[in-house]
């Protein structure tokens, strides 16, 4: 199969895998030869990429970090809890979240626990879901980054659980944000930008009353958008003032925000995202945490088109653990020309790498 950007798929190809809602019903299965009025509804539905049929990629394959049925039931809690806070008022969401307490740790148990048997490296892209609620989604994908992070960084036990409590749980103040400015598709006002940046201490209010919770976890509400130079909020902490689960999910948190498709923004890929983490290295973002972070996720999915230094193209149709930016390519064109198909390990060809890489915003 072969990832296409849903802006540039032709009438008549043919979906490769299903496109679910975040409940697990199939909307488009797989087979299904896509007419231009599906393409445009994936495109309202704001779905950046799909994954096609290709006579040269039918053995690539593209697995799941999750399961299925781990995502779902996430999904569900996390909505389901949500929902709760956003309907109670504010004298009764302790006992709310004292409540769902239980349900947030055994949720966090399951995504480690299939973290640890995945042998391959984290990656989300595989699946194509339509969304509800952006923050459901957004908190779900950041607590698989930053728990596969806590991973790579050998954190002990303890200290995983909370900080996956604290990455399921670093948006819940956006549940007193208007979705008006929340959803908005257009500039913030200056105003409107006060209210988005007041979630940061909103979560921090609610979460540090429940007695259930440890109080770290508010702080990880309270600190993911602090900034190591001092420029992000609410407090503009500096380097050592923030606590290293704030810096680790503020990766996380920033990682998600731009491969995701939103209303002001098409989703960039792994690679893209990582460049721009990289940029920010030592002044926005700790420089240990987005190295620990680029080997342990998917930087050029499978599927993925790409040209190599030595002026060949190919698609990704494997993953290398440990060397993630050498991954194994489909080569099928050569000066121009299309050739019978052979794969080429970049970690056994050293000197060879990507050069560039056809986004899911560009034509392939």
């Amino acid at each position: 199969m072969r990832l296409v950007g849903t802006k540039n798929i032709k009438e008549g190809a043919t979906l490769a895998k299903p496109i679910l809602n975040d409940r697990g019903k199939v909307l488009v299965n797989s087979g299904v030869q896509l007419e231009q009025r599906v393409i445009q509804r994936l495109l309202d539905f704001g779905v950046s990429y799909v994954y096609l049929e290709d006579k040269n990629t039918k053995d690539i394959k593209v697995n799941p970090t999750i399961s299925e049925q781990v995502k779902m039931e996430a999904m569900q809690t996390i909505e389901k809890s949500f929902d709760a806070i956003k309907k109670t008022d504010s004298a009764n969401i302790s006992m709310v979240m004292e409540k769902s307490t239980p349900v947030f740790k055994k949720l966090v148990d399951k995504v480690l626990s299939e973290l640890k048997s995945h042998d391959d490296l984290t990656s989300i892209m595989s699946d194509v879901y339509l969304y509800d609620n952006y923050i459901f989604s957004h908190s779900l994908n950041v607590t698989i980054y930053t728990l596969a992070l806590g991973l790579e960084l050998k954190l002990p036990p303890k200290q995983m659980e909370i900080l996956g409590l604290g990455a399921i749980l670093h948006d819940i103040g956006k549940m007193s944000i208007p979705l008006d400015i929340l959803m908005k598709p257009g500039k913030l006002t200056a105003e409107e930008y006060e209210i988005i940046k007041n979630h940061a201490e909103a979560g921090f209010e609610i979460l540090r009353k429940v007695q259930s919770l440890p109080l770290l976890v508010s702080h990880c509400a309270y600190q993911h958008h602090e900034r190591l130079n001092g420029s992000g909020y609410p407090r503009g902490l500096k380097e050592e003032e923030i606590h290293l689960f704030g810096k680790i999910i503020a990766v996380a948190d920033v990682f998600d925000a731009i491969t995701s498709n939103r209303v002001y923004h098409d989703a960039l890929l792994p690679h893209e995202a990582l460049e721009i983490l990289y940029t920010g290295s030592s002044r926005l973002y700790d420089a240990k945490i987005v190295e620990a972070f680029r080997r342990s996720v998917v930087l050029y999915p499978n599927g993925l088109s790409v040209k190599l230094s030595n002026g060949e193209k190919g698609i990704v149709c494997n993953q290398n653990k440990g060397m993630n930016e050498r991954p194994i390519i489909r080569i099928i064109e050569r000066e121009g020309k299309e050739i019978s198909p052979y794969d080429l390990d970049l970690k056994e060809n050293l000197s060879i790498v990507i050069t560039e890489c056809d986004t899911i915003q560009t034509p392939l």
